[in-house]
């Protein structure tokens, strides 16, 4: 008898011990259903008091039946046609201090793609076959004829695309800490399930606040910078960039033997101390070689060269064109 009762005691702890951490795991999903639901209910109706707060800028353009934003500043000889770096939230603004450097010498139009800035949506697939004919029609539209193609980061992989397709369009390119389409690495999988939830659960807002203002120390005003933070919060990892990110790897994949015409200027400005790829100063070396009037220009500094270098890169530019052969603007 008592060696039965012995034999039931551990039993009897056991289910004690399962039932304790049921109810603590119960209590810990209970916590994180409680603070989702309060972040979703946050994010949702802060979007739609900031969405009232963002200030229009630049003029839309029709473009496969949707609305794309462009901005104009500059009246100068040379046209320059620039375009962001993947998931940008507001180019035109996230541009600023070099559209300000460039545009006394120069016409810079500032191109918001179909899920950028106050650029709409679009449900059609972001290949890059798709998203070079859409901005091409933003160009056609705008009156646009003979033009300097430059952008930041994944402009880079679409630029060498851009340039088959319209090669008596495109005058130069330059590229701003850009994209190689044979870069190694960009086969892998993002999460792009969990930053859906993210966003739409309000977390990325919530992670975004506690990380403090990225624009902080850079030369942005104060009501800039805050038209950033609205327009990211409200129109940041919508379903059209998500889409793009989809596309990533197989948009790389078919443009990894694309080269730049022996003929067309291309300058590139790379970011010197990329830790995490130690072959982007050599990669960029060997696709500015592709050019017999290619020129690579090291800088130290963010991916985003433009935040804190835009004086630098508008004066090498600004140096740069004054001395290549550009095809004739008609």
């Amino acid at each position: 008898m008592a060696d039965t009762m012995n034999n039931q005691q551990p039993g009897k702890k056991s289910r004690k011990k399962r039932k304790l951490w049921l109810k603590i795991a119960g209590g810990i999903l209970a916590v994180l259903v409680a603070v989702f639901g309060i972040t979703y209910v946050v994010n949702a109706i802060s979007s739609g008091i900031e969405k009232k707060k963002i200030e229009p800028y630049g003029q839309f353009v029709n473009v496969d039946g949707k609305k794309m934003n462009a901005m104009i500043q500059g009246n100068g000889e040379h046209t320059i046609v620039l375009l962001p770096g993947q998931g940008t939230p507001s180019p035109v603004l996230d541009f600023k201090p070099l559209i300000d450097e460039l545009s006394p010498s120069y016409k810079v139009v500032t191109i918001e793609p179909f899920g950028y800035g106050l650029s709409d949506e679009t449900d059609k697939e972001r290949t890059t076959e798709n998203i070079v004919s859409e901005i091409h029609e933003a160009v056609q539209e705008l009156g646009l004829k003979r033009y300097i193609l430059m952008g930041h980061s994944i402009t880079g992989l679409y630029a060498v695309s851009y340039v088959k397709e319209y090669p008596d369009e495109v005058q130069a390119f330059v590229g701003i800490d850009s994209s190689v389409p044979n870069q190694p690495g960009m086969d892998v999988k993002l999460p792009l399930g969990a930053m859906k939830f993210a966003k739409d659960s309000g977390v990325m807002r919530l992670l975004t606040k506690l990380g403090g203002d990225s624009y902080k120390s850079l030369d942005y005003d104060e009501h800039t910078k805050e038209q950033i933070r609205l327009i990211t919060n409200v129109h940041g990892s919508n379903s059209t960039l998500m889409n793009e990110l989809s596309h990533l790897g197989s948009n790389f994949k078919n443009a990894e033997k694309l080269t730049y015409p022996q003929d067309l200027p291309v300058l590139l400005f790379a970011q010197s101390n990329n830790e995490h790829n130690k072959q982007w100063i050599p990669l960029h070396e060997e696709q500015a070689k592709q050019s017999s009037q290619g020129k690579l220009i090291p800088m130290v500094g963010s991916h985003y060269l433009h935040h804190t270098k835009y004086k630098e890169i508008a004066a090498e530019f600004k140096e740069y064109i004054s001395k290549v052969q550009l095809k004739p603007a008609q």
